[in-house]
């Protein structure tokens, strides 16, 4: 008989939530940090460009070389993701996430508890030892009427 091995994690669900989180943070800094050096290795070829092989050496939009404003460009995108890294996602991450989805489940949860009061006041069903008399109509059915006019 071959034994089966345990598969049930040791870890509860809410260190493995953690452990994710702490994952993808990981991952969103490294990213942040590939995009650094991409930055500064893309500026020194930009640089290059112009100063050693001269291109687009007569292009100065508002008496600055291209190259300076590509630089400047690649710079403000870099900045949007570090504020994306780092301010945003402290602010707008899960924890974030989870609190806003917990605070609207709550919300509707409350909403629902005031609908059925106000359906049982409307409502009440009838005591256990009332017997059960169902409405009357305004009139009586028509079994010759059609069923839906």
């Amino acid at each position: 008989m071959a034994s089966k091995s345990n598969t049930s994690s040791k870890i509860d669900h809410e260190q493995r939530r953690l452990i994710e989180r702490a994952q993808a943070r990981a991952r969103q800094k490294k990213r942040l940090y590939q995009h650094f050096i991409v930055f500064l290795l893309g500026s020194v070829v930009l640089i290059l460009l112009n100063v050693i092989f001269e291109i687009g050496r007569d292009i100065n939009p508002f008496g600055i070389d291209w190259f300076v404003w590509a630089i400047i460009f690649w710079a403000a995108i870099l900045l949007i993701h570090v504020f994306n890294v780092f301010i945003t996602n402290k602010f707008f991450g899960k924890d974030w996430e989870n609190e806003q989805v917990e605070r609207l489940v709550a919300k509707q949860e409350h909403k629902i508890a005031e609908l059925q009061k106000q359906v049982e006041r409307e409502h009440p069903l009838p005591k256990k030892n009332e017997p059960y008399i169902p409405p009357t109509t305004p009139r009586p059915i028509d079994p010759d009427r059609p069923i839906n006019s």
